[in-house]
């Protein structure tokens, strides 16, 4: 798989950030730009902040 050569039409030349979109229940939208080797536990308890969560509150309901 390693060898594989990237797909047409997808950019790979700033591959060390990832580009996501969290979506709320409420359809709220929150873009992120994080480096691929960033815990997604920074990226929670960042979105909680955002949307004035409770970080502690919003583990214990997933």
């Amino acid at each position: 798989m390693a060898d594989e050569k990237p797909k047409e039409g997808v950019k790979t030349e700033n591959n060390d950030h990832i580009n996501l979109k969290v979506a709320g229940q409420d359809g709220s939208v929150v873009q992120f730009k994080i480096k691929r080797h960033t815990p997604l536990s920074k990226l929670m308890k960042a979105y909680c902040e955002r949307q004035g969560f409770d970080y502690i509150c919003q583990i214990l309901r997933i």
